[in-house]
């Protein structure tokens, strides 16, 4: 059975895993496919009926499906993890620990707020910057679809990246420090996968050795799925299809014990020259990239490194994409992008080819 995000039912208008940056950079390309054995036999290591656990729901502005292998349905326990993601990272809870930090107030922060700022600092400085969670006044200044670009000037992003830079935050004494007051964080692009990995964790320490946590189309897999076989979950082929009306799978990854996030918009692309470009920001220019890439999946072993590094490869475009992968063997890739001639393309990583389904 295929899950298919986009025909849910319209998640509440302000979300804020769905500002502008995570609008831009992760629409839902990814199907979760969970598929019995090819040949249609039960293996031996089917889980048993009574052990066959599902969940879903709405979280974070969109929605989670998590399938496990345990005695009873602990939903709550989950969903009380996600929920404590939010109150940690989400900028839409005036309550948050990063709204505090938004607001320069003196603000402690827990242990999920710290591993993941210490995370976008690492991957900062492994995407030569391409990583940035400072960058949401940029976005918000263009607007969705680039709705405002007839409004920005040189000197509106001058301005705008006095205040961007992850170099102008720091992480000391358990407290945020800014060299500008002006800066603020937005974690879109990497803590939805970081809330895949605290329920996948918390699945972990029950002593589940199977199980699938997807949420938003962001997922982490362990062991076999109800059938007794590798996980497997599809990316989308990209359509010209604003409306997200029309699915295609096109390519089928199976995966063990390790993550996988997806980050692009073909969907809502716009084009110049007779090329498709994604709508995304460099955060160093502070304007849109014109790379080829409309969509990039990597598998990592954890759903936030995957998530980040997705987004970081819609900044950097392919060649720049190629280099950072060669220097890190840990992931693995796949991208869908437009060639010199318009037209759709493949690419992947040697890592990613144990992964794909033929």
């Amino acid at each position: 059975m295929r899950i298919k995000t986009e025909e849910r039912t319209e998640p509440r208008k302000r979300q804020w895993w769905h500002i502008p940056l995570l609008l831009f950079l992760i629409i839902g390309t990814i199907y979760i496919i969970r598929t019995n054995n090819p040949d249609g036999t039960l293996k031996s290591g089917a889980w048993p009926a009574q052990e066959v656990q599902r969940c879903e729901g709405s979280i974070f502005g969109t929605f989670y499906h998590i399938t496990y292998q345990y005695s009873k349905n602990i939903e709550d326990s989950l969903v009380a993890v996600m929920n404590e993601v939010d109150r940690s990272l989400s900028p839409f809870n005036p309550q948050s620990i990063i709204t505090a930090v938004n607001i320069n107030s003196d603000t402690e922060v827990n242990e999920m707020f710290s591993e993941v700022f210490t995370l976008a600092k690492h991957i900062h400085q492994a995407t030569y910057g391409a990583f940035d969670i400072t960058v949401a006044p940029l976005v918000n200044a263009w607007g969705f679809g680039f709705k405002n670009k007839e409004d920005i000037t040189d000197s509106l992003i001058d301005s705008l990246l006095e205040t961007v830079g992850l170099e102008r935050v720091e992480l000391r004494d358990g407290k945020v420090v800014k060299s500008d007051p002006r800066t603020m964080l937005d974690c879109s692009a990497i803590a939805k996968g970081y809330g895949v990995d605290a329920v996948g964790r918390k699945l972990e320490q029950l002593g589940v050795k199977n199980y699938l946590v997807e949420i938003g189309g962001e997922v982490r897999m362990r062991g076999k799925n109800p059938s007794g076989v590798v996980w497997r979950v599809g990316i989308n082929k990209p359509i010209d299809d604003a409306n997200g009306e029309t699915n295609e799978i096109e390519q089928v990854v199976q995966l063990s014990n390790l993550s996988m996030a997806t980050s692009g918009n073909y969907r809502n692309f716009y084009e110049e020259g007779g090329k498709k470009y994604a709508h995304t920001i460099n955060p160093k220019t502070g304007r849109p990239v014109q790379h080829s890439i409309l969509s990039s999946t990597v598998v990592a072993t954890d759903c936030a490194t995957a998530d980040a590094y997705a987004t970081s490869f819609m900044v950097l475009g392919l060649d720049s994409a190629r280099l950072v992968l060669s220097q890190h063997p840990e992931l693995a890739a796949y991208f869908i992008y437009t060639d010199s001639a318009g037209n759709y393309a493949t690419w992947h990583s040697e890592e990613m080819t144990k992964h794909l389904v033929e």
